[in-house]
Parts: structure tokens; C-alpha cells; sequence
């Protein structure tokens, strides 16, 4: 049998294996008493189970045991303890600055993402004529091919022909300071991408933080009015409280997301003298130097850091977020 044949056969093989699955649950179920729609709707989400057990589960218990093990994709994993920790914090030239450059990008990129994204869904709340026009405007950035933005980023940060040098050339010129490297330089690389990760105010973030605002009641900035209250009070004793909760998870997204960079880099190419994003550092040891041991180690690092920065805001979440229903002791 040929290669294409055996692949579409076990492709055929899934859905098969997944009927006699449901059919074997629903009949357990039934036999132990379980309702009939209580049974179906287990059966129901089998394929979802099975998937997220094989696709993700496994995976992230896998690449635990990898990390313990010296794995070339080659040769069977041999276990080593955790000597890959060990490498990794002593004698790791690359990670230490890779960690750098991820957590001092995250620390600029979060702050402009979330606090961008309120503003600009501030401004699209206000009921002007046409305002649908721009809401859909400062959507599109959302659809967009992630690769296609970076490889726009690129050019526009070209050392020789790109549009952001060319526009401060005068200035530029003046000041006496020749075309900047951006990508080129160690030390622009950070500036850089936080200038890209402007781009991440738009879109979905803005968005959810546009629709968070339309659920705000209008019976509180009317009885604020009647009170007195000017708009920039409105805004911090209103409308901020309000919303607290979609700050809360809007911070939480984005640092996820800062933390775990890697397709814009992947693409822009930046000097290493700069350092590598996580991420980029993860594939580098994976894919390119077969070293899977190390770079299950570097992933499971990274999860704990996002862990242990998710774990802080959750704890400093009781002093800023605001749930109207929540009652306090």
C-alpha cells in the first residue's frame, strides 16, 4: 500500500474509532443509570475530549519528560535528570538575555496594549455620526494575517528603504544622527518592537473593551450628572470600576501573549546581539539544533514564569477589580 493510501486510511480509521467509542460510552452510561440526554451529551463531546487529551494533554505531560532527557529526534530519549535545568541556568549563553528582552518587552508592550485599547474604545463609544464606519476600521487590524503584519513591520523599519526612516530623515538631519538600524543595532531592537506592539490597541482588544463599555449603566453617569460630576470623574469612579474585571482579563491575555511572542519575531529576523524572545530561543534549540531535551526544559520554564506573573495579578486582583454582585466580608 502506498504512503498516500496508509494516511487516508487511517484518516478514515478516526471517525470510525470515535462512532464505537460514543456507542461503548453511551451504553456504559446507561447501564450505570445515567439519563438518556445526560448520556448523549457526554457522547456528544467525546471527539472534543479526545482530541484535547491527544493534542494537548499529552503533549504537555510529554515535553515534561522530555525535558528530563537528552532527545535528538534521532535516537531514543535517555534520561538526565535535570541536567538541561542545570545548563540552562549555568551555562546557557542565551538565556539569560533571551529572558531580558521577553520580560522587558512584555513589561512596555502590556501597559501600552491595555491602556491603547481603552482609549480607543473610549473614543469609539461616543455616538457621533459615521461611528460605525470607524469601529470597522479600527477592526480590520484583527483579521489580518499575523505573517503579512510582520513582513509590513519589516520594510517599515528598513534600514535603507523604509518608510519610518524616510519620514525622519529631516529630523534626523538636523539633529545629526545618521539612519537608524532597527533591526540591525542590539540596542533598537527593544524600541522597535514595542513600537509594533502599538499595533495591538487595535483590533480585538478594543473591541472587547468597546463592548465592556456599552454594558456600563446609563443610570449611573445620570445620577453622577445630577451629582455634579465632571467626565474625568465619571470616567474613574464609573467608568473604570466597571470595567475592572475586562482590565482584569485583558492584562492577564496580554501578558500571556507578550510573554509567548514569536511569529512577528520570527519573521522581522532582528540581530541576536540583541538577545532572542522565548520563544524564538524554544524553536532554536528544538528545530534547528535538535536539542528537544533543552528546549522542553526552556518551555516549561516559560510556563512557570507566565504562572508565577498570572498568580501576582490574580493576587493583587481583590485591591483594583470591581465585581458588582461580589459581596465582601
Amino acid at each position: 500500500m502506498s504512503p498516500y493510501l496508509l494516511t487516508f486510511a487511517r484518516y478514515l480509521m478516526v471517525p470510525i474509532v470515535l462512532l464505537l467509542l460514543g456507542i461503548g460510552l453511551y451504553k456504559i452510561l446507561r447501564f450505570f443509570g445515567v439519563k438518556e440526554k445526560t448520556a448523549m451529551g457526554y457522547v456528544l463531546i467525546l471527539p472534543w475530549l479526545v482530541g484535547f487529551v491527544v493534542f494537548n494533554i499529552y503533549p504537555v505531560f510529554g515535553s515534561l519528560i522530555l525535558s528530563f532527557t537528552n532527545y535528538d529526534l534521532f535516537n531514543p530519549p535517555r534520561w538526565i535528570g535535570i541536567d538541561n535545568y542545570l545548563n540552562i541556568f549555568e551555562n546557557s549563553i542565551d538565556f539569560w538575555p533571551s529572558l531580558k528582552l521577553t520580560l522587558l518587552y512584555s513589561l512596555f508592550s502590556v501597559p501600552i496594549g491595555v491602556i491603547g485599547s481603552l482609549m480607543i474604545a473610549l473614543l469609539l463609544n461616543m455616538n457621533l455620526k459615521g461611528i460605525g464606519i470607524y469601529r470597522t476600521i479600527y477592526y480590520l487590524p484583527a483579521i489580518l494575517p499575523e505573517v503579512s503584519v510582520a513582513l509590513l513591520w519589516r520594510w517599515l523599519f528598513n534600514s535603507e528603504s523604509g518608510l519610518a526612516n524616510y519620514m525622519a530623515m529631516p529630523i534626523l538631519k538636523v539633529i545629526g544622527i545618521s539612519k537608524p538600524d532597527w533591526f540591525g543595532d542590539s540596542k533598537l531592537v527593544l524600541p522597535a518592537f514595542i513600537i509594533m506592539s502599538v499595533w495591538g490597541i487595535f483590533g480585538t482588544n478594543m473591541v472587547v473593551f468597546l463592548a465592556s463599555l456599552k454594558g456600563v449603566s446609563k443610570e449611573l453617569y445620570e445620577a453622577s450628572e445630577l451629582d455634579g460630576a465632571n467626565g474625568w470623574n465619571r470616567l474613574i469612579n464609573i467608568t473604570i470600576p466597571m470595567i475592572s474585571p475586562v482590565i482584569f482579563m485583558q492584562t492577564i491575555m496580554g501578558m500571556i501573549g507578550a510573554l509567548q511572542i514569536f511569529t512577528v519575531a520570527m519573521f522581522v529576523r532582528p540581530t541576536s546581539a540583541a538577545g532572542q524572545f522565548m520563544n524564538m530561543l524554544i524553536y532554536q534549540k528544538g528545530f534547528q539544533q535538535f536539542r528537544m531535551g533543552e528546549a522542553s526544559a526552556l518551555a516549561w520554564i516559560l510556563f512557570l514564569i507566565i504562572l508565577g506573573f498570572t498568580l501576582l495579578v490574580f493576587k493583587s486582583s481583590p485591591i483594583w477589580v470591581y465585581y458588582e454582585s461580589e459581596v465582601k466580608r
